[in-house]
């Protein structure tokens, strides 16, 4: 999704081009073999191309109106969602959690990141992002957060994560937010 359009512009173009060019030579075929088809079969062959040809023209008319965009409505808000869920996330290990919706695993590296962090294995800084990150997840995947997580999100999520809260909710669907974040998984892989 790089190119945002580019490519799928040049793809767009030659298919096009490709069906007219399909089109047309099926209507100089249909002329060519005019006189080895039955009256019937060569009348309905022809309306169906030309009804074929009206369509293709119609679908050029609106690309060229500007009613049809390759990255149209849903594909702004999958950019939109990707983006806030690569900044949001930053940890490569919640991200895959929370794309394969595994709450308990989630709550489980809660439990040791709390332990690390007491022991002095784990920085304050370090310990605040991912937390916030995991409880993020676990309210997105429908897990209920004790009043105590509530308080530490409220306090410490920054406008990124409340911005991948609101497009995310905004979507409706937590699979199409899910389907993303495994995007994002796999990219990290790479």
């Amino acid at each position: 999704m790089a190119s945002r359009g580019k490519t799928e512009t040049s793809k767009l173009k030659q298919n096009l081009e490709e069906q007219l060019d399909r089109l047309m030579q099926q209507l100089q075929d249909l002329e060519e073999c005019r006189e080895e088809l039955d009256a019937d079969e060569y009348e309905e062959t022809k309306k169906e191309t030309l009804e074929q040809l009206s369509e293709f023209n119609d679908s050029l008319k609106k690309i060229m109106s500007g009613n049809m965009t390759l990255v149209d409505e849903l594909s702004g808000m999958q950019l939109a969602i990707q983006a806030a869920i690569s900044q949001a996330f930053k940890t490569p290990e919640v991200i895959r959690l929370f794309a394969k919706k595994q709450p308990g695993q989630l709550r489980t590296r809660l439990a040791e990141m709390d332990r690390d962090l007491m022991v002095g294995k784990l920085e304050r800084d370090l310990y605040t992002q991912q937390k916030v990150e995991i409880l993020t997840a676990l309210r997105k995947l429908g897990e209920k957060l004790t009043a105590d997580d509530e308080a530490f999100l409220s306090a410490n999520a920054g406008a990124i994560l409340s911005q991948f809260e609101k497009v995310s909710t905004d979507l409706g669907s937590g699979d199409k937010v899910l389907a993303l974040a495994s995007f994002e998984v796999e990219k990290t892989k790479k």
